[in-house]
């Protein structure tokens, strides 16, 4: 019994302190500027790093086991919490899957603009093949093999020439805004005595969990394989792309057409109903 008492108690602890910095004005108005500053010098950490680190290899299971299916991770995580926190104050599952609209229309551009950037890659690219014969400056010998797409050359073992933006930077930067606006309305839910039982906690802390771990893979691509200007367009791309959703769009308001901004008609309904029953009190 003690130890469930104490497990509770850190679980609330921990969620409080990491809700009361997601939801401090200062980090959600300069959030974006960190992780713009992390994309810009993260680079320079290879000056400092060993090449025989294990976080060097691309076949790490860091990698294979979460950057590849990243978008399951975050929409497993984020989207239960964004469901179980807005039913559990409005008990309307409409609304909830209103909110979590919000997470589809951030994985629909992003696979759109992944798409849009495979058909540019492969349009303006090149593939070439290397013969075993070195020219003056010591490079290999290439030959232009045409017809051939980006990934039908890379996996033939080719080297490819071209425009390219890093989607794994993308993605991370993306995720980790998506992550820090959609958490950061815990903080005001708790202040204004929301009921917090044990589940939606956990689902919070797995949440806050993942935005470190996207940090830190994000580092880990910046500092062992940098990629100028490649991995700097696609951070600039996902910060493009939260800009125009959370900072544009979902700022109309909820609507047939836009799904409102994080904890919209959800932390406004609880202020009402809390006034409502102050009346009804001293009535």
């Amino acid at each position: 019994m003690w130890v469930q008492m104490f497990l509770n108690t850190v679980l609330v602890v921990l969620t409080d302190l990491a809700a009361r910095f997601l939801g401090n004005t200062a980090f959600r108005q300069h959030f974006h500027l960190l992780l713009s500053a992390v994309v810009v010098f993260g680079p320079t950490l290879s000056l400092w790093v060993s090449q025989h680190s294990i976080f060097a290899k691309k076949s790490h299971f860091l990698y294979r086991l979460f950057l590849h299916s990243g978008w399951g991770w975050t929409f497993i995580f984020v989207g239960s919490f964004v469901f179980l926190l807005s039913f559990s104050i409005r008990r309307s599952l409409l609304l909830s899957l209103h909110h979590l609209s919000r997470l589809a229309v951030a994985g629909g551009l992003w696979l759109g603009f992944c798409k849009l950037l495979d058909l540019l890659e492969n349009t303006t690219g090149s593939c070439y093949e290397s013969l075993n014969v070195e020219v003056a400056n010591g490079q290999p010998l290439l030959v232009l093999r045409e017809g051939e797409s980006k990934k039908e050359c890379l996996k033939g073992g080719m080297v490819w020439r071209g425009y390219e933006v890093s989607e794994d930077v993308f993605f991370l930067c993306l995720c980790c805004l998506l992550l820090a606006e959609e958490t950061a309305v815990f903080g005001p839910y708790l202040s204004l005595g929301g009921v917090s039982e044990a589940p939606l906690r956990i689902l919070f802390l797995f949440c806050v969990l993942l935005l470190g771990l996207w940090i830190f893979l994000l580092l880990c691509l910046l500092a062992y394989f940098p990629r100028f200007p490649t991995q700097l367009l696609g951070g600039a791309l996902g910060c493009l792309i939260w800009r125009g959703l959370y900072q544009g769009w979902y700022r109309m308001g909820p609507s047939w057409c836009s799904p409102g901004r994080p904890g919209h008609g959800l932390l406004s309904t609880k202020n009402e109903a809390e006034d409502a029953e102050s009346k009804n009190h001293y009535n």
